[in-house]
């Protein structure tokens, strides 16, 4: 089990994260913003829907922050071909690091070859082009025996990152309301057990406090997808964060949920 404390520095916290611009409500007005309050927090990559590489490249021009678009999001129904084209444009765009949806009617259905095939053409498209793949799982509709086959393939495929969740995955629950819960403990372990030691880990959806964000860190997870990245990286100031490394404690989560509700 790990500890309850971590050593840390205040740009290394900022480097997990992935600033998230996907709501499909958000006007450019919107997305300009997040994008400036991406650069000004040093985070590594903005995530933007595919049309909006190009404003993402002009608003982080010059800066360290990285252009993170998403295709076949957020429910990886398109057709391979189409999603090769998509990724193949978002790479060619500017696009350095993309986050795609598996097909989960297959996963689920246990299609293996149809699954490994389309990642297979997927990462081979984007890293021709000089970007890198994170492949999204949507663990909320699978089970356990479903996200530990998805981590054998991406670690055979040689895929750079495995990530839990869009952030929409929204399941039907006993009250008859959709919820989700995203990145949870013990997926996150699951996924790190399953996967080579050269596959990263993404957690997103419901990673949105400094402790729970120190927490999933603590379990081997190099990036996670947030909206709550201003609020996360004021409270690790005030907790004395800063440029030399630092010990600090964190309250953990729970075992089968994340922290943010």
């Amino acid at each position: 089990m790990p500890s309850n404390t971590i050593t840390v520095t205040l740009l290394q916290l900022a480097k997990m994260i992935d600033h998230s611009l996907l709501h499909p409500t958000m006007t450019d007005e919107d997305i300009v913003a997040g994008l400036r309050i991406a650069r000004a927090n040093h985070v590594a990559t903005a995530c933007v829907k595919p049309y909006l590489i190009p404003l993402a490249k002009k608003e982080l021009a010059g800066s360290d922050v990285l252009v993170c678009p998403v295709i076949g999001f957020p429910h990886g129904n398109s057709t391979t071909e189409i999603k090769v084209i998509e990724a193949t444009a978002a790479a060619k765009a500017g696009g350095d690091e993309i986050d795609m949806v598996v097909n989960v009617g297959k996963v689920l259905g246990g299609d293996w070859d149809y699954v490994k095939e389309e990642i297979r053409q997927i990462n081979e498209a984007v890293v021709a082009h000089g970007a890198i793949l994170k492949v999204i799982f949507e663990n909320d509709y699978l089970q356990s025996e479903h996200i530990a086959r998805l981590c054998e393939i991406c670690t055979e495929l040689k895929v750079a990152f495995v990530k839990t969740s869009t952030g929409y995955g929204f399941v039907k629950q006993k009250d008859g309301s959709y919820n989700y819960r995203g990145a949870t403990v013990k997926d996150l372990k699951l996924m790190r057990e399953k996967s080579g030691k050269d596959v990263q880990i993404k957690a997103a959806g419901g990673v949105r406090t400094l402790d729970d964000l120190l927490h999933v860190m603590s379990l081997g997870v190099t990036r996670i997808g947030a909206t709550a990245t201003v609020a996360i990286l004021e409270e690790a100031k005030k907790r004395g964060i800063g440029n030399e490394p630092v010990e600090v404690s964190f309250k953990p989560m729970a075992e089968d949920s994340t922290g943010g509700y």
